[in-house]
């Protein structure tokens, strides 16, 4: 009888790392197209900013696929890309551009555009747009400030990770915000799993989590709203289950780079282990995030239209909840849906994969 865990351990090297396992789909390379433009790293390990590109320019270029597979293959490489005052883009070109940034890096041909299950109060032309405010004229069915975490540490998470194909980059204008406050912030999940030993990486890479959303179903039968259950941005997310199984520690095809993937308030529990194991290490896992500070960045959103960008593959964020009574903050969400999440024997951390460049 084969063992998975067995396999896996074998199919990444031996103790001494000279067993070499090739990659199933070959990492894709920065060409440089980007570079004429001004730029900077927010850190060291996370955050690209472009302070004066106009991403509809990018859009609309001869050479458009070219630089729009570059700026995706930025966004997986840094995490979270961002731009300022981005007026030019309307909510249809942020939605094509969601999705031609999965489309020119290689995600299934059976993959859109996600729909929100219940935050999807937008005309049809627009559903997938799903529109993040304190406004609940314009969200009726989620008070934000009813429903945020009573720990702020709890409210990590990537994008609808509930979905048997989870987002792969995430956009989000900000068209209203307060004079101060309602920051966002990210954390890389690359570097974190680069802070836990060769040993214990082997431990986790055979292990897989259940993901699952439990709180939308409640609020959709409380408030009489019906559940999104049609496919939601690849037929693999359809119906009211809002549940899955994901592995603990994922390849990003884009890079090539391993992360740990099992956090946040989607991740209920890693399979095969009893419930204080589980609880302990995803414990572990949000604890990291939250203490080592070297792998997050903290987002102001400056001007009107700020638009950020990140790989829900390489990053966590979270929302900031400081801003109650100084004003409404509004933003516009558009989410590609990329391939289910694997674990490829052949990748590599980010440390590693740097280290050969």
């Amino acid at each position: 009888m084969s063992d998975p865990q067995l396999e896996t351990f074998l199919s990444n090297g031996n103790s001494n790392g000279t067993t070499k396992v090739k990659l199933k789909k070959e990492p894709l390379k920065l060409s440089g197209l980007l570079d004429g433009y001004e730029s900077f790293s927010v850190t060291p390990v996370i955050g690209t900013e472009f302070p004066n590109a106009n991403v509809v320019d990018w859009l609309r270029a001869d050479n458009s696929d070219e630089l729009i597979r570059e700026l995706a293959i930025t966004i997986s490489r840094r995490g979270v890309v961002f731009f300022r005052a981005q007026k030019d883009l309307t909510n249809e070109l942020q939605m094509e551009l969601a999705d031609r940034l999965g489309r020119l890096t290689g995600k299934p041909e059976s993959s859109t555009l996600h729909v929100h299950p219940l935050q999807n109060f937008n005309p049809d032309e627009e559903k997938h747009v799903n529109t993040i405010t304190t406004d609940k004229a314009a969200n009726p069915a989620e008070d934000l400030w009813k429903n945020r975490p009573s720990d702020i540490r709890n409210s990590w998470h990537t994008d609808a990770g509930y979905e048997p194909n989870p987002p792969d980059y995430s956009i989000l204008k900000v068209v209203k915000m307060p004079p101060t406050g309602g920051d966002t912030m990210w954390a890389s999940s690359c570097e974190i799993y680069d802070k836990i030993s060769p040993s214990y990486r082997k431990f986790l890479e055979g292990l897989t989590a259940q993901f699952s959303q439990r709180r939308l179903p409640k609020v959709a039968a409380e408030k009489g709203f019906e559940l999104y259950t049609q496919p939601r941005g690849s037929p693999n997310n359809v119906g009211d289950s809002l549940t899955t199984t994901h592995p603990v520690v994922r390849t990003n095809p884009v890079t090539g780079w391993k992360s740990l993937f099992a956090v946040g308030n989607h991740c209920e529990s890693i399979n095969d282990l009893t419930p204080d194991e589980s609880k302990r290490l995803l414990d572990w896992f949000l604890q990291m995030i939250v203490e080592e500070h070297d792998c997050q960045l903290r987002h102001r959103w400056k001007s009107p239209y700020d638009l950020a960008i990140w790989d829900n593959r390489t990053v966590y964020h979270t929302a900031i909840f400081d801003y109650a009574g100084l004003g409404a903050r509004t933003g516009h969400r558009t989410v590609g849906i990329g391939e289910s999440p694997y674990f490829d024997a052949g990748s590599k951390t980010r440390r590693e994969a740097l280290a050969t460049e």
